[in-house]
């Protein structure tokens, strides 16, 4: 998967340098750095837990020093990914790396790069422009001064790769979307069991599937998904390094956000939470920043290597987000012309695919040519002349628009309301947006851009032939919210929330996730009339699972002798999944072998390869039907616990299985392993279905793969009060104290303060660096 919206991260040969003269002053003085790309000096303030303030005299130059300090911190993180996304791998590192880069370049826009530009307002790309100057101000740096390089690039023998704001709308990433999803559908229906669909991913909302016409879903293989089948990144054959993007791969399984106003909380002002939900294990997903300037004045999480702050607040209003669901990608089957297989069938007649064809440089070798074809629909991902057969991906974020780099300056910048609705167009990935301002209002719209088919819905490849193509796209208007809701709050933790009555066959996608997250906070929301700041930190780190609350309530009541322990202890639990809870562990082992159990009572061997595990809340519901294998998954589950956690079952703990690992993406290399030591956080409690959401990663193993490693809770108006976490640090670099200096308070649950008046930012300021333009250019 190729995908900005994910880690950005890269490396390059030695570059040419920008004129960047740093000037050493003595100890515990600000430090000074002459940098070209400002028009106006700039001072950033660190504050004791590693977030720059940044104080600009204009709007772009702020957004320079946010790049200049994200590339300080994570220069790494966001250099490899914008490399791989360039398809600029192979020129650093080698042959191995070349399909990677075809892959990369295949979903480079092919459209007129000047006009998407001209699409945005002239203040979004301002403001973007200077984050990117300020990234390349800070490379232009470690060039002339390579002790500043973070060590990945002297174990690697690469430099960072420079930036221009053309890459931004270029690189438009391709992603797996949910064309696995349409390729296991056509296969099961291949089978006859399409029904069984359900166990793996139910439809939500419900809707009855039907394969589509001209489809022959018995032609339906993996091969279909073509270049996005590649696999990780080739640094170590003997031991194939994780690609960081898969870190990734449960980054939509979750986030929360509420807004509660005023009229129902302790002081009578809004508040705000958010915990979105992303990879545990990697590199920090969120940096945090606080940018002022005339007319801005904005603070919180930040995508590293994505300009703007994507959740926060500004001085008039408090945002956050979660993911919705759109359904924005498509895949086509194209039969080929079989006396000239450049040629589709299309709309009747055969159509000649465009051709584009590039050459890859290569470190130490000669550069490696790649076709790469365009149909109708999209990029071709599969082209196979043998077979008459070839896929084609259509997504929203090859359209015309569909890049999102701009979206996060342009809410950053709004000043209401009016403005943040005018800012959604320019935010094509689906998500739940939240707000609260200064005035007491409150809410949740959903934005993003929603493909219009001329038939069909999505759920399973469909003929490249004409009758399913694309032919608009709608945006946020299309989609609903709720501005100052009578409930006085908001909620929004992936769940179905279109609005009752809203038609099955329109919904954007039938991907929402089961409710249990929400169920619970509306549970509390509704209850509280005097919520605080206390309460919503409270909440974001509740553990009753609402699935659990389900699952107590089949346990037999006349359990076998075998498991008639496992029955006691679950029945006397207090559903709540704590990390020092021994009734947690075992409920999560019962799990595992009540879905084994469930598997081979209700999958064919021929389809087992497709339906590897049952989601728990389906399992949960088919499991009623079975006592008889609810007995024996608490029996075998009491047995394993005793293997797992030992012979006292008083001494068991949820969170001795499940801890947190942080390790470097690429430590599968030795020097990378040896460079980078992994940080052991410790145990923790929740799982998947709790607000505390802490799910369980892809290996045989208990360890948490991911969940919130950023928080905030915003006290509206009254900003210095507002809290937050980051997990694992603001820095990437080991020796410094940020690295880890946020893990023993996330795994606590303390959240640390988020000052925002000049005032509190002085009183907690440890170091000033000013940057100054240079005027020698």
């Amino acid at each position: 998967m190729v995908n900005r919206r994910s880690f950005l991260f890269g490396a390059t040969a030695f570059g040419a340098l920008l004129p960047v003269r740093a000037v050493a002053r003595p100890s515990g003085l600000p430090s000074y750095a002459t940098v070209a790309g400002l028009s106006h000096p700039v001072e950033i303030v660190d504050d004791r837990w590693g977030v720059p303030h940044i104080r600009a005299a204009t709007k772009p130059d702020a957004f320079f020093g946010q790049g200049y300090v994200v590339a300080r911190d994570r220069l790494f993180q966001i250099d490899f990914s914008h490399r791989r996304e360039m398809g600029q791998m192979a020129e650093a590192f080698g042959t191995a790396f070349a399909a990677h880069d075809a892959a990369a370049r295949l979903f480079h826009y092919r459209g007129d790069l000047d006009a998407e530009l001209a699409r945005i307002p002239r203040p979004v790309l301002d403001c973007v422009r200077g984050y990117v100057a300020g990234i390349n101000a800070r490379i232009a740096e470690v060039e002339r001064d390579p002790t500043l390089l973070p060590l990945e690039y002297r174990i690697l023998g690469v430099m960072p790769l420079r930036w221009d704001v053309r890459d931004l709308v270029l690189a438009r990433g391709g992603s797996v979307g949910n064309v696995d999803d349409e390729i296991r559908r056509a296969r099961l229906a291949a089978l006859g069991l399409l029904d069984l669909d359900r166990l793996v991913a139910p439809l939500r909302p419900a809707f009855a599937m039907s394969v589509p016409d001209g489809l022959d879903p018995a032609q339906v293989s993996e091969a279909d998904m073509g270049v996005l089948r590649l696999g990780p990144l080739p640094f170590s054959r003997q031991t194939p390094t994780q690609d960081p993007d898969e870190r990734l791969s449960a980054t939509n399984a979750g986030s929360n956000a509420w807004t509660v106003a005023g009229s129902r909380t302790a002081t009578g002002r809004p508040i705000l939470a958010n915990d979105p939900h992303l990879g545990i294990g990697g590199f920090g997903p969120r940096h945090v920043a606080h940018l002022t300037a005339p007319g801005l004045d904005v603070i919180g999480g930040g995508a590293p290597g994505l300009a703007g702050i994507m959740q926060g607040h500004t001085d008039r209003f408090a945002f956050g987000r979660t993911n919705f669901h759109i359904d924005q990608e498509d895949l086509f089957v194209l039969e080929l012309d079989p006396a000239d297989p450049e040629r589709y069938r299309h709309d009747g007649g055969w159509k000649r695919f465009e051709q584009h064809v590039v050459d890859i440089p290569v470190k130490d070798a000669a550069p490696q040519r790649a076709v790469l074809r365009y149909a109708v629909q999209g990029p071709v991902i599969s082209h196979d002349p043998a077979r008459s057969r070839a896929t084609a991906l259509a997504s929203v974020g090859m359209q015309p628009g569909g890049s999102g780099a701009f979206s996060m300056v342009a809410i950053n910048l709004a000043r209401d309301w009016k403005d943040l609705r005018a800012a959604f167009k320019l935010h094509p990935s689906p998500t739940n947006f939240h707000y609260a301002d200064v005035h007491g209002h409150h809410g949740r719209q959903s934005i993003g851009f929603w493909p219009q088919r001329k038939r069909g819905n999505g759920l399973l490849p469909v003929p490249g032939d004409g009758r399913y193509d694309w032919v608009g796209m709608r945006d946020f208007r299309a989609l609903p919210g709720d501005y100052d809701p009578p409930a006085g709050w908001s909620a929004s933790a992936n769940q179905d929330n279109l609005p009752p009555g809203w038609p099955a066959e329109r919904s954007p996608a039938f991907s929402f996730r089961d409710p249990a997250r929400y169920d619970r906070i509306a549970q509390v929301l509704s209850t509280q009339t005097r919520h605080s700041i206390a309460d919503s930190v409270a909440l974001q780190h509740d553990t009753l699972s609402v699935l659990a609350q389900r699952f107590q309530a089949m346990l037999p009541r006349s359990p076998s002798p075998e498991a008639a322990p496992a029955a006691a202890m679950l029945a006397r639990w207090d559903a709540r999944i704590d990390g020092a809870s021994a009734a947690a562990a075992l409920y999560e082992i019962v799990l595992r072998q009540l879905n084994a159990r469930m598997l081979a009572a209700l999958v064919p061997e021929r389809a087992r390869s497709l339906i590897p595990a049952i989601e728990p809340p389906e399992l949960i519901r088919v499991a009623a039907d079975r006592p008889d294998l609810i007995d024996a998954a608490l029996a075998a589950g009491w047995a394993e616990a005793g293997k797992l956690l030992g012979s006292d079952p008083a001494a068991w703990r949820w969170d001795a299985l499940h801890r947190v690992r942080i390790t470097h993406p690429l430590a599968r290399i030795p020097a990378i392993a040896a460079a980078f030591p992994p940080i052991e956080a410790g145990g923790s409690g929740g799982d998947s279905f709790t607000v505390m959401a802490r799910w369980l990663g892809s290996g045989p193993d208990w360890r948490v793969g991911g969940g919130a490693s950023y928080l905030e809770v915003i006290d509206v108006g009254d900003w210095d009060r507002s809290v937050m976490l980051n997990l694992p640090g603001q820095s990437n670099d080991p020796r410094s104290p940020h690295a880890r200096d946020q893990v023993a308070p996330w795994i606590a649950g303390t959240m640390q303060p988020m000052p925002f008046s000049r005032a509190a930012v002085d009183a907690a300021a440890v170091t000033t660096t000013r940057l100054q333009p240079d005027r020698s250019l």
